[in-house]
């Protein structure tokens, strides 16, 4: 099973999905590291970025996914997957991939990356996403105002075990 934990920069994609692929014993990819060296150089200098700025990227973390499937094994995935389309493009076949929203407010989230050092991303960037994201209505929606231990917990509660 592949696990895509998606949602605004610093709605805690990364740190929650690092504990939930060690509490599942599986791999765990975030996927801005299949970001282009362009598209962190934007993200960087504070250029939100364009559909066709992500059609790579979604298209490498679509075969990483492909790849998991493939081989049967698991993975926890951080992608931010802000856009159905974008959703569509990574998700194909629902009942090996499993979407999971982080769904916070946007003042919660500024103050997370306010605090937040040493990422390439820059925080005047989220207005933008929240403004492209496109909430999705079939995946299971954690809130993220508990700790990370809490949202992981959360999401195993919902969460059919991987194999």
């Amino acid at each position: 099973m592949v696990v895509i934990l998606m949602g605004v920069a610093g709605s805690g994609k990364s740190t929650v999905g690092a504990m939930l692929a060690h509490d599942f014993d599986c791999d765990f990819h975030d996927a801005d590291d299949l970001h282009s060296a362009s598209n962190l150089d934007k993200m960087q200098r504070g250029i939100p970025l364009t559909d066709n700025d992500r059609r790579p990227w979604l298209a490498a973390v679509r075969a990483l996914i492909d790849r998991y499937l493939n081989s049967g094994a698991d993975t926890v995935i951080a992608c931010s997957a802000l856009k159905q389309a974008y959703r569509a493009t990574l998700v194909r076949n629902t009942d090996d991939v499993q979407l999971v929203f982080l769904k916070g407010s946007f003042d919660v989230i500024a103050q997370r990356l306010a605090l937040r050092h040493g990422h390439f991303f820059d925080p005047a960037l989220l207005r933008s996403q929240f403004d492209a994201l496109e909430e999705p209505l079939d995946a299971m929606v954690v809130g993220i105002d508990g700790t990370p231990t809490e949202i992981v917990a959360a999401i195993r509660a919902q969460l059919v075990t991987p194999r």
